[in-house]
C-alpha cells in the first residue's frame, strides 16, 4: 500500500486532503484514483488506512477507513553527529529515521569543515528526507531536527540520558553490550539513549575527553576504519538491535 505524509493538525478528521508535492505523487507519478487505498503518516505515532475519494493534479481527497496508534519503544535513541562533508548527512538523516532514532543533532565538532549554506534551508532538506524515509520504511514516527550546535552546546545537554555512548577510535573502546547490559530495564518506561558519531578523523582526543567526563561511554565500531555515514548506521543499527533484544517488539504496539 501507498504511504504518504501529512502533518497531524491536518490529520484525525474523516476526511483528509493531499496537496503540493504529496497530491503531484500521489495523482501524477503513483496515479492514484478514487477507491484505491493508501497509508497516511503523521509523524506522531498515528497511521490511517484510507480510500481515495477524489483525485486531481492540485488535490487528493482521501476518506479515513481505519485508524491506529503505535506508541514510541520504551527507548529513544538520539544521534548526534558531527556533519560530514558534502550531503553525507542526508543519507544518515534517511538512515537514522529507518533505524528508529527519536531525534537527529548535528554537531560543529573541531574537525567539521563547515559550508555557507544556510542553517534553516540545510533543516527543512532534511525534514523532507525525514518525511520521505518514514514513507519508505512505513515508521510512524518522525525524527525532530535541530540546526546544528556547536560541541560545547551540544555537550549540556548529556546530563538528559540514562546512557550516553560515543563511537571511537581511541583505545578502551567497548562493544555497546558491555554497557547497554548494566541498563536497569525493569519498569522499561522510557529509557533515553545517546549516541555520538564524530566527524571525518574522528573526534579531537580532548573532545573524546569531555564526552568521558560527561559520563558518555567509548564504543567500539569492529576493527576497521568507517567512513562517518557507515559508521552512524553501524552503531544505530547496533545500539537498536541490542535494545530490541530487550524489549520485545510484540509489546510495543497497540491498535
Amino acid at each position: 500500500m501507498h504511504r504518504f505524509y501529512l502533518p497531524p493538525e491536518q490529520t484525525g478528521s474523516d476526511t483528509m486532503r493531499l496537496e503540493g508535492r504529496e497530491a503531484h505523487h500521489a495523482a501524477d507519478v503513483l496515479r492514484l484514483r478514487p477507491g484505491d487505498q493508501a497509508e497516511i503518516l503523521n509523524g506522531t505515532g498515528e497511521i490511517f488506512i484510507c480510500e481515495v475519494a477524489e483525485a486531481g493534479k492540485s488535490k487528493v481527497v482521501l476518506r479515513t477507513i481505519k485508524h491506529r496508534h503505535v506508541p514510541r519503544p520504551p527507548w529513544q535513541i538520539t544521534l548526534f553527529q558531527a556533519l560530514p562533508k558534502g550531503k553525507n548527512f542526508d543519507l544518515i538523516v534517511e538512515k537514522a529515521t529507518e533505524l528508529g532514532a527519536v531525534r537527529v543533532v548535528p554537531i560543529l565538532s573541531e574537525r567539521v569543515v563547515t559550508t555557507g549554506e544556510n542553517s534553516e534551508h540545510k533543516v527543512e532538506r532534511w525534514k523532507l528526507t525525514a518525511i520521505d524515509a518514514i514513507k519508505q520504511c512505513g515508521s510512524p514516527w518522525l525524527p525532530s531536527l535541530s540546526t546544528p550546535l556547536k560541541f560545547a552546546d551540544a555537550l549540556k545537554l548529556n546530563p538528559d540520558f540514562e546512557m550516553s555512548l560515543v563511537g571511537s577510535l581511541h583505545p578502551g573502546a567497548k562493544h555497546p553490550r558491555v554497557h547497554l547490559d548494566k541498563l536497569d530495564l525493569l519498569p522499561p518506561a522510557s529509557l533515553k539513549i545517546a549516541l555520538w558519531i564524530g566527524p571525518e578523523g574522528d573526534f579531537t582526543s580532548h573532545e573524546i575527553n569531555d564526552l568521558i567526563a560527561a559520563d558518555a561511554h567509548p564504543i567500539s565500531l569492529g576493527n576497521l576504519v568507517l567512513r562517518v555515514e557507515t559508521a552512524a548506521i553501524y552503531a544505530l543499527s547496533v545500539v537498536s538491535s541490542e535494545m530490541q533484544w530487550r524489549c520485545p517488539p510484540e509489546t510495543q504496539r497497540s491498535e
